[in-house]
């Protein structure tokens, strides 16, 4: 069974698992270095000052995690926000992402959240490191693609583009009724 529930700093160490695969191994994140586990707890903790960060446990194992962060640090984009999901690798395609993805959305609307944008690695040739999956599984949930950044991130001794994809999930008449 699945369940989803707000992350605490205590999963820290799980969550950094997960995510240590996409580092030393895919171009999905453009980080060079795993993060220290205390690292990982302090973006935990900043994330929950203002944001969700929700994690999806099957049978009692943190199998992925979401969260959403500032897009832009002005007040006028406060509607707007940036949106992440990373699954352990053994997991993808089985639902939990579209699941994950769906709680952080309704959490977001509770927040006066109008924007949702993802920043995604984006092969210019798909390889080892890194394919087009993420876009695809992306637009499934609505999203289209609103921009690209050509060969910005260099990673695995090749450069790869990064495109912007935009959900709106809200109306600007919900954003009037209670600015956040």
């Amino acid at each position: 069974m699945l369940n989803i529930r707000d992350a605490v700093p205590g999963d820290a160490e799980r969550l950094l698992t997960i995510y240590s695969h996409y580092v030393e191994n895919t171009a999905v994140s453009f980080e060079y270095e795993v993060p220290s586990c205390d690292e990982f707890r302090r973006r935990i903790e900043n994330t929950l000052r203002n944001y969700p960060f929700l994690v999806a446990e099957k049978d009692g194992v943190i199998e992925g995690y979401s969260y959403a962060g500032v897009f832009k640090d002005r007040p006028a984009y406060s509607h707007s926000c940036e949106v992440t999901i990373y699954l352990d690798w053994h997991e993808r395609r089985q639902g939990i992402g579209r699941k994950l993805y769906e709680a952080l959305e309704e959490r977001l609307k509770e927040q006066g959240v109008t924007n949702l944008y993802a920043c995604i690695g984006d092969p210019i040739e798909e390889d080892e490191f890194l394919t087009k999956d993420s876009e695809r599984f992306h637009q499934s949930l609505g999203y289209g693609k609103v921009g690209v950044f050509h060969r910005c991130g260099y990673k695995f001794g090749r450069w790869y583009n990064m495109i912007w994809m935009e959900k709106i999930i809200g109306g600007q008449h919900d954003a009037e009724q209670g600015q956040r």
